[in-house]
């Protein structure tokens, strides 16, 4: 399943029901709870041992967030690699 996250703050019961195997893309302020000084880093890098967990460049950039100040682990992808992930993933939940 593609779950594509745009909520802020993010909740921590909605991280919970992320499955093994899912892909999940963080969008727009999100973005924001996923820096490696957040109080989600633990959550988040343990979700990274059974999850796939993406950011889209282009979000970064506008929120002047870089690559190194993420959570370690955590793949940025461009709108391309969105679309192939959708394309992927014929069940998609938007959280917003």
């Amino acid at each position: 399943m593609l779950h594509l996250i745009s909520q802020s703050p993010i909740d921590s019961a909605l991280l919970a029901r992320l499955c093994a195997g899912d892909d999940v893309v963080f969008l727009e302020n999100a973005l924001l709870r996923l820096l490696n000084t957040g109080e989600l880093n633990g959550v988040l890098s343990a979700l990274l041992h059974t999850r796939q967990l993406y950011v889209l460049a282009d979000h970064l950039t506008v929120r002047g967030i870089s690559v190194e100040e993420l959570v370690q682990g955590i793949s940025v992808i461009d709108y391309a690699q969105l679309v192939a992930l959708t394309v992927k993933n014929p069940v998609i939940h938007s959280w917003t």
